[in-house]
């Protein structure tokens, strides 16, 4: 590609965005999708999964400390995270920054995307890929949930692709129907579900296959520039009660505790509280 090039995003076949790119850092056929890393001059390194905006540096922090924050910090005790996908590593760098965390496993099935993010946007996964706490398996994560065994995680946490080519199976009966075998008494587990302004279908048939096997389903918002449509919905599950209605000064205790307060850039305690009273064009897709 060359110099003051435009690269353009296929997620929408009617709208979209287009970004100009400076330098083409690289273009990966992997075994399971198309991954091209470039630098732009208006948000750094953007990496894109067959032609969709996975990351940015530049909006990065408001996905990655919503995906992570909001269920660490509304479980109140998670010790052992499950994480799916995220090959950047953003998600691990922000789940080990909770020092109540004591284990994380993370299994990514394109070890390509690793490979490139570690290489090309470093910065973002920082130093979690040698934290001895750490566990990152290249595989697929459905069948690492099949296999796991009964409530071995407190909380799980899915950064897929939408539900097509390789992140499809992330949305199936099977993967939550064993998501929530693995998760314990108090466990849950969030996941994105599109922006609903263009994907309002994503978060309304994710929301009714999750309440066949949580009793408690919801979701929150988190506004990132680059997942155009407005407001992202994050998928919330979980096995009991009031998970989404923790009050703010409460998370601000547990975020102190944990030794995230005063390091985000998006997340806040108020926010996280905030997030869950959603817009009517967005509650409507919700399970009654």
């Amino acid at each position: 590609m060359a110099t003051d090039s435009w690269i353009n995003e296929t997620l929408y076949p009617n709208w979209g965005q287009r970004f100009l790119v400076t330098r083409e850092l690289a273009r990966v056929q992997s075994a399971f999708q198309d991954i091209v890393l470039f630098e732009s001059s208006s948000h750094g390194r953007v990496m894109l999964l067959d032609g969709v905006v996975q990351i940015t540096e530049r909006d990065e922090f408001v996905y990655q400390e919503m995906l992570t924050h909001v269920p660490l910090l509304a479980h109140g005790a998670a010790r052992r995270v499950l994480i799916i996908g995220a090959g950047d590593g953003g998600v691990l760098r922000r789940v080990l920054q909770h020092s109540t965390v004591e284990s994380a496993v993370m299994v990514e099935i394109d070890g390509e995307v690793i490979r490139l993010a570690r290489e090309f946007m470093p910065a973002i996964s920082g130093d979690a890929w040698n934290d001895v706490r750490a566990n990152v398996i290249v595989g697929d994560g459905i069948d690492y949930v099949k296999q796991a065994a009964d409530g071995s995680f407190d909380c799980i946490i899915v950064d897929s692709t939408d539900p097509i080519g390789v992140g499809e199976v992330l949305f199936t009966d099977e993967f939550y129907a064993n998501s929530a075998r693995i998760l314990s008494v108090g466990g849950l587990i969030v996941n994105q579900c599109g922006v609903p302004f263009m994907q309002a279908d994503e978060l309304r048939e994710t929301s009714a296959r999750r309440r066949q096997f949580f009793p408690h389903v919801g979701a929150y918002v988190a506004a990132v520039p680059t997942y155009v449509g407005g407001f992202m919905t994050l998928g919330f599950a979980a096995k009991q009660p009031g998970l989404d209605a923790v009050d703010a000064a409460t998370i601000r205790a547990r975020a102190a505790a944990a030794g995230v307060l005063g390091t985000t850039e998006y997340w806040t305690p108020e926010l996280h509280a905030a997030a869950f009273h959603l817009p009517p064009y967005i509650g409507r897709n919700l399970p009654a």
